[in-house]
């Protein structure tokens, strides 16, 4: 016997306080789970209350509704100062009846109609402005949300990585201690040592995520990167997403900021068609002036003027014709915002249905099979049928699905989080670098890790031609 029966009665324990750590979770348990905890929900208001893109839309909101008074108001009016004089040699003001001072204002006053059609387009422009504010707010809590999460994947992941290390550290105890009485080969021990090295490897990156997505979440909150967000809830805990109810995709399109826009576009569009045609009538001024002269009695005058628009074929109609377009081109956006929203609620339901059938597989089989595997093999490897290598095998790939069981609860949850986010662009993901051991292969996850990491700092994801976030 290559191992005595003592290491395996206790490393089968250990492997079963491992698998506690991802416990399967029943359906009923995740129907009748907590909603969000009071850590995620004080994130989100202190990112509403103090994050600068929101104030800096919340401002030029402010900035656009100043504009309506401005467009409804008259234009400014003319002062005009002047003097005529007979002669050159001498004023003659007071001396000749043709000699004054000249103090006029001229008002003009546009076509009736033009003033509040101009004050409309105004008011529609800020009201498309606010929507960005409404789209602001969407993301900021998405991106929350998505860092929140991403923070519980890279914590849960190492302390799965603690539980490896736990076992990898007897495992290489033992090699030791057996090699040295000359009961086991070195190859076993140097074996083990390896395993912990890639390990400490491992755990540097998955630290540095850490700190990476605390930084991005303090970002968001506009507090210091290096503040610390305790986490009292693991990933496990959190309840898997339900699938969306069957009136989602009418609720989305009443609710997206995108298909508001379009039809305030719309809107915007018919009131700039409105007022070019009314700008076909012309406008007018009306002047008063008084005319002092002196010793001389005054003079006074007043006068109506009005805009001819004589070259209304390269003028006014062609900006109803360009009115007219622009009128078409609303229209096509919002049949493109709402063809691009379905795709992406279609899209996101089935990533989902297909997450929680992954979930599924992974409670119910995948676990199961591969926690049975590495039992299997440590109890031959007890009785000298296995090598040490294939206990190292079997004890990656059951920590290898236990960290893939992590993943896919991250994704899931970062599907659910942007099919509520509403947003027109590629799902991001939330992932973190994944625990597999040599044999397994490299480890996935540090891709998506980096992609969610620039995501959520605002930098464009270099391993995607792709653009936009939900």
């Amino acid at each position: 016997m290559r191992m005595p029966l003592r290491l395996a009665l206790s490393l089968i324990p250990l492997a079963g306080w491992v698998h506690a750590q991802v416990p399967p979770t029943p359906a009923a348990a995740l129907d009748s789970a907590a909603g969000d905890d009071p850590l995620l929900l004080s994130l989100i208001q202190e990112a509403m209350a103090r994050n600068p893109d929101l104030g800096q839309a919340r401002a030029l909101v402010d900035a656009d509704r100043e504009r309506i008074p401005q467009a409804r108001a008259l234009p400014d009016p003319t002062l005009t100062l002047g003097i005529q004089n007979d002669g050159f040699n001498r004023i003659e003001v007071g001396r000749m009846d043709t000699s004054y001072y000249e103090v006029m204002v001229t008002q003009g006053l546009p076509w009736p109609g033009k003033r509040a059609l101009r004050g409309e387009v105004a008011q529609l422009g800020a009201q498309a402005t606010d929507l960005a504010v409404a789209r602001t707010r969407l993301s900021l809590e998405a991106d929350v949300r998505r860092g929140y999460t991403g923070l519980l994947l890279v914590r849960s992941q190492l302390r799965l990585l603690e539980d490896q290390a736990l076992f990898l550290k007897q495992a290489e105890a033992t090699a030791r201690s057996l090699y040295e009485v000359g009961q086991g080969a070195q190859a076993d021990l140097l074996r083990a040592q390896l395993e912990r090295t890639r390990l400490d490897q491992t755990r540097a990156r998955l630290r540095a995520e850490e700190r990476i997505t605390q930084g991005q979440i303090n970002r968001l909150r506009s507090a210091a990167p290096d503040q610390p967000v305790p986490t009292p809830r693991t990933l496990e805990q959190l309840p898997d997403p339900r699938p969306m109810p069957a009136d989602f995709q009418a609720k989305a399109e009443a609710d997206s900021p995108e298909m508001k826009s379009a039809r305030l576009g719309i809107q915007q569009a018919q009131r700039s068609l409105d007022l070019a045609r009314l700008d076909r009538h012309p406008d007018f001024s009306v002047s008063a002036g008084l005319m002092p002269r002196g010793a001389i009695e005054p003079m006074w005058t007043a006068s109506v003027g009005i805009t001819l628009p004589l070259w209304q074929k390269n003028k006014q109609k062609r900006a109803v014709a360009e009115q007219e377009y622009r009128q078409s081109a609303s229209g096509f956006e919002l049949e493109k915002v709402r063809c691009l929203l379905a795709q992406r609620i279609q899209e996101r339901e089935s990533d989902l249905a297909g997450s929680l059938q992954v979930l599924r597989l992974y409670r119910e089989g995948l676990l199961v099979q591969s926690e049975g595997t590495f039992r299997a093999t440590l109890a031959q490897y007890t009785v000298g049928k296995v090598p040490f290598l294939s206990v190292l095998e079997a004890l990656n790939g059951w920590i290898a699905d236990q960290s893939g069981l992590l993943q896919a609860q991250a994704q899931a949850q970062a599907t659910r989080i942007a099919l509520l986010e509403l947003n027109l662009g590629p799902t991001p993901g939330i992932g973190a670098t994944a625990l597999a051991g040599s044999a397994m292969g490299p480890a996935p996850g540090g891709t998506a890790a980096r992609a969610g990491a620039a995501k959520a700092a605002g930098e464009p994801d270099s391993s995607s031609n792709s653009s936009g976030s939900m």
